[in-house]
């Protein structure tokens, strides 16, 4: 009896060895496959996550101008611009963002030339409030950020001398009512403000004018391209609204086709 006795306690002991065995490998089996469906995702398949949703971003983002925009703050690196008969759109702004200032982003109220501008300084400015600005879009990243002048207050000065920077809605209001000028003028074209451009005629008389979205721009070096015209070289090309911005902001010689006020046609000389 305690030889049959014996020998079931050491088949109880195998069968017990066995199930501890098999639970084991399964743990070992469910550890070796990864998370299981109910555990949270891991930090590396997050940041993986995240930056493939910053990539669609960036492919997808909006293009385009926005002027005549009241910019807010929506988190670091992070904005609104709001457009009167647009939906709001968020943008970016990244290392190579041109800032402009005009006296609250940075700068001077009173200066007549923008003020270059940094992020933090665009940032700061506008955690306190919205500011008046314009902003250039290039799939969803600001390439340019240029603050609004505010409209000249009435000092009661001659009526006869014109104030140095009518805002452009004022322009624009006149322009529509057909106040505008035509004619070709060749001189020095030098910025003004955002979309507005003075040219000045042989007399040195100065002529301002705006720039459209089909405004045709032509650079030989100048604005853009080069004066090589023959085989080989750039020659003349069209350039965009931004290298025409940042090349009257150092003043350059051209031809510019006016009507009712909006340049047609400017071609740098050549």
């Amino acid at each position: 009896m305690n030889r049959h006795l014996r020998k079931a306690v050491v088949a109880a002991a195998a069968i017990t060895a066995g199930l501890l065995m098999t639970a084991c490998q399964n743990g070992t089996a469910d550890s070796s496959s990864g998370t299981s469906p109910a555990d949270p995702a891991s930090p590396v398949a997050a940041a993986e996550k995240a930056s493939d949703s910053k990539d669609s971003k960036d492919s997808k983002g909006v293009s385009g101008s926005f002027r005549n925009g009241k910019v807010t703050y929506l988190a670091p690196g992070k904005y609104i611009v709001s457009v009167p008969g647009k939906v709001d759109q968020q943008f970016w702004v990244a290392d190579d963002t041109e800032v402009y200032g005009a006296g609250t982003i940075c700068g001077e109220a009173g200066s007549k030339v923008d003020a270059p501008c940094t992020p933090d300084q665009l940032e700061a400015a506008l955690k306190k409030g919205a500011v008046n600005a314009d902003v250039e879009m290039k799939n969803g990243a600001a390439t340019l950020v240029t603050e609004r002048r505010a409209p000249q207050q009435d000092t009661g000065s001659d009526a006869g001398s014109a104030p140095d920077s009518d805002s452009r809605d004022t322009v624009v209001e006149g322009i529509d009512e057909g106040k505008g000028v035509d004619g070709t003028w060749f001189g020095n074209v030098s910025y003004l403000a955002p979309g507005k451009y003075t040219v000045s005629d042989m007399k040195g008389t100065e002529q301002q004018f705006l720039v459209a979205e089909d405004t045709e721009i032509w650079g030989y070096g100048d604005i853009c391209g080069d004066t090589n015209t023959g085989e080989g070289g750039q020659g003349g090309i069209e350039c965009t609204e931004g290298e025409l911005e940042t090349a009257a902001k150092k003043g350059f010689s051209a031809e510019v086709e006016i009507s009712n006020g909006i340049a047609t046609t400017i071609t740098d000389d050549h």
